[in-house]
């Protein structure tokens, strides 16, 4: 086909015989996104949101109700616990002021363990008689649900002032970070079952680690709910610590090792903890590395850190990667498998960078939900 003697006039309609309605079909879709494009697109991206929010307001439903059942069936209330624990749902926590970073870390911690003593206290209130592990869950299960409730209003929050200033912008943020919002919530969502059964999760692999190490020595209380033991290996002396389980809870290492090493210095630490996996990576894979492997608002792990900088005690760490949704629900057999492997490591680490006759701390760093010692 010759297209040299294409007349483009008359092919686009721009010539003597252009025909008027063929302009409005061009020119009227160009001028409503001039004018109503960001209102459009508004309202594209609000339909999205919409959604996403409604499973929100779903996740957080569904654990305030499974936490209400919980205590009514396990704590055995005397009264109806329903509007005690909605205004737990509603509690929130500041921050100190940081303008001089000064001391900050030690009012963030004192912060953060006046809100636990005071959850605690309180939910142990509704049903005095109930134990210490049966209280751990009631605490998870209240955390879970309380952040689901504040991711709900945050997103909420976000969305609704953007729908009402009408403006796209705003609601950009929302629409970029929403996903990785939704996968959380989904995460901590389907983590309800296993803390209410007791189960371990994949974040527990390294107190199961530490835990099989325990299993025959004899356990000491040395820090808020934390045990520590005495063993040996290959001429080594080897103190393990873990939270105490099988309740939910991550116990204090940082005040365990204070108090261990105030005692007895150890010549290295080595801390065995679960990881985020990057995407791409296989999920329990083992990886080797320095420093404090731990987690959390970061308190614990300066605590730790402060105590190795002071006595010049070197840090080691072993992860165990996952991904998100793997760290909080059941642990998977491909995790658990790994413990017997993650020993063989610590063994080699062990004989790699000490000499018999010296003294070795090992931590294993985790929530020990189902995991006893």
């Amino acid at each position: 086909m010759d297209f040299t003697n294409i007349d483009l006039d008359q092919l686009f309609g721009f010539g003597d015989d252009t025909n008027p309605l063929l302009m409005l079909i061009w020119i009227l879709p160009i001028i409503l996104f001039i004018f109503y494009g960001q209102r459009i697109q508004l309202q594209v991206t609000s339909g999205e949101i919409k959604k996403a929010i409604k499973k929100l307001d779903g996740y957080r439903t569904e654990s305030r109700s499974e936490l209400i059942d919980y205590i009514k069936k396990n704590m055995r209330p005397k009264e109806d616990p329903t509007k005690r624990i909605d205004r737990f749902l509603d509690y929130f926590t500041i921050m100190p002021v940081d303008m001089d970073p000064n001391g900050i870390v030690d009012k963030v911690r004192h912060t953060v363990r006046a809100r636990e003593d005071y959850s605690r206290i309180h939910v142990k209130s509704i049903s005095p008689d109930t134990d210490e592990v049966e209280l751990s869950k009631v605490i998870t299960l209240l955390e879970i649900a309380t952040s689901l409730h504040m991711i709900y209003k945050v997103v909420n929050h976000m969305y609704l002032t953007a729908k009402k200033q009408n403006n796209y912008p705003l609601i950009l943020p929302l629409q970029m970070i929403l996903p990785f919002i939704m996968e959380e919530a989904e995460a901590i969502t389907k983590a309800i079952p296993a803390f209410k059964k007791g189960q371990p999760v994949g974040d527990g692999i390294g107190p199961m680690v530490v835990g099989k190490m325990m299993l025959d020595t004899k356990k000491e209380t040395i820090a808020f709910q934390t045990v520590a033991s005495e063993t040996e290996f290959d001429g080594r002396k080897l103190t393990l610590l873990k939270a105490e389980g099988p309740g939910s809870t991550v116990g204090r290492p940082g005040d365990a090792v204070e108090s261990l090493v105030s005692k007895n210095k150890p010549d290295i630490i080595i801390m065995v903890d679960a990881a985020l996996k990057m995407e791409g990576e296989d999920s329990a894979i083992t990886a080797q590395g320095f420093g404090a492997a731990i987690g959390g608002i970061g308190t614990e792990r300066f605590q730790i850190e402060e105590i190795a900088t002071k006595n010049n005690i070197p840090i080691f760490a072993i992860v165990i990667k996952q991904s998100v949704k793997e760290a909080i629900t059941l642990m998977t057999k491909e995790i658990a498998n790994q413990a017997d492997n993650v020993r063989n490591q610590i063994h080699e680490m062990i004989q790699e960078n000490t000499t018999p006759g010296q003294h070795v701390l090992l931590i294993g760093v985790g929530n020990t939900i189902g995991v006893p010692q």
